[in-house]
């Protein structure tokens, strides 16, 4: 009893006591247990190593993407094809209304020299007959539209565009006449689009489109060249590759034509061939009167590859009549170099 007496009276045994109430003052479960289990002696164990989380290497900063998770930064209208970007034929496609979407073709070519310039394009008594143009000028083209409508009369597949295109050619080299634009087209346009989903052999048929457009370069009595045209086209399309063919008819004019042959030139319509590689992009415009005798037509190849970021380099080239409206009835080739902004049809 004596032993017992000193066991229980000794200093040790009074800490264990003090200690053993202070755990149970302790709210945390898994904290008052780790207190007992102190206090009694009995060995903690070691704490197991924290795992660590994978962060996917996309979310991390500074860290490249992965397969399993995409880049934030990549354009996901690459995911999508041409004419689907374009005319936005997909439900991933579509943007809305009142929006500013490229349309035709957006660059800026500073250099552009042409084997035959026309510098008589007018013949009458009252305009210069030589003009004294320079083989090498400046080329700028703006093109835009907007989705007016989606979804017309309730319908999903058909949409209302208007556009706008704007072509200057520039004597920016020709210190001799004042370095001035010698023409500038303007093309307002409406379009009714019409989504389809056709096979024809291994070609789908995106779309369908009816469309009304002016041409104008904006002058007037007889340095004025203009007409309007109602064209129907369908877009066509296998992978990369795309199928644009659009016959027009012109609207014909009421008061005096500015060029009643316009026709015998420009053709009834147009093909236009489209192919992308990577970040490469190739076009191809054809246009012929379909006529035996006095055949006439025109072709235009334009190529797009990138320098930096989303700008390229735009490379065009074109041979036949109708580079402008003042050289509707004038032949000639031409090359240019220079920066595209933005691709369009």
């Amino acid at each position: 009893m004596l032993l017992l007496g000193a066991g229980l009276a000794s200093p040790a045994h009074a800490a264990t006591v003090a200690e053993l109430a202070g755990c149970s003052a302790i709210p945390g479960d898994a904290e008052r247990l780790a207190c007992y289990d102190r206090v009694s002696g009995r060995p903690v164990p070691e704490a197991e190593p924290v795992q660590q989380v994978a962060v996917p290497a996309a979310v991390q900063p500074g860290r490249p993407a992965t397969a399993a998770q995409p880049d934030e930064d990549a354009d996901e209208n690459d995911l999508l094809s041409a004419l689907s970007r374009h005319w936005e034929l997909d439900d991933d496609a579509k943007r809305g209304a009142f929006l500013f979407r490229p349309h035709r073709p957006n660059y800026f070519l500073p250099l552009k020299y042409s084997s035959s310039p026309n510098n008589t394009p007018f013949h009458n008594a009252f305009v210069q007959p030589d003009l004294g143009l320079d083989p090498l000028e400046a080329e700028l083209q703006l093109s835009f539209k907007i989705k007016g409508i989606e979804g017309v009369l309730g319908n999903d597949d058909l949409d209302l565009w208007f556009g706008y295109t704007i072509t200057s050619f520039w004597q920016a080299y020709n210190n001799s006449i004042s370095s001035p634009f010698r023409e500038t087209n303007y093309e307002p346009e409406a379009m009714l689009v019409y989504r389809t989903n056709y096979e024809i052999g291994d070609f789908r048929v995106r779309f369908l489109n009816l469309g009304m457009l002016h041409q104008s370069n904006g002058r007037s009595e007889v340095l004025s060249r203009s007409w309007n045209r109602i064209y129907a086209q369908v877009g066509l399309e296998r992978g990369n590759l795309a199928l644009l063919i659009r016959p027009w008819y012109r609207i014909p004019e009421h008061d005096e034509d500015d060029n009643p042959d316009i026709e015998d030139y420009l053709g009834h319509g147009d093909l236009q061939v489209l192919y992308r590689k990577g970040r490469n992009a190739y076009s191809l415009l054809l246009r012929n009167n379909f006529q035996r005798s006095d055949n006439r037509g025109a072709m235009k190849l334009n190529w797009s590859f990138p320098l930096y970021g989303r700008l390229k380099g735009y490379v065009q080239y074109f041979n036949g009549y109708g580079e402008s409206l003042i050289d509707y009835n004038h032949k000639q080739q031409s090359i240019g170099l220079g920066i595209s902004l933005t691709e369009g049809m």
